[in-house]
């Protein structure tokens, strides 16, 4: 198996793990919408999704930024 495909494998076994960890918290955040349990204010809400909103630009950016370096060389798409 060569560096390249380890590398590859590496990513997907991790990604994979991390984005369902995240998944499973974003859906407990969702959780606490319920105002039978909970007691909060709009500011509250506002906080925490522009949080959660800023982080995701961020993310989105360091995916953007690492593929615009790959893109310098052309290749055909197969």
């Amino acid at each position: 198996m060569s560096n390249d495909q380890e590398k590859l494998l590496k990513f997907e076994r991790i990604a994979e793990k991390r984005v369902t960890d995240t998944l499973k918290k974003m859906q407990l955040i969702g959780n606490l919408a319920n105002k039978n349990n909970y007691d909060y204010t709009d500011k509250h809400v506002k906080q925490i999704i522009d949080s959660l909103e800023n982080e995701l630009k961020i993310l989105k950016s360091k995916f953007a930024e690492e593929s615009s370096e790959k893109n310098l060389e052309f290749k055909f798409k197969k």
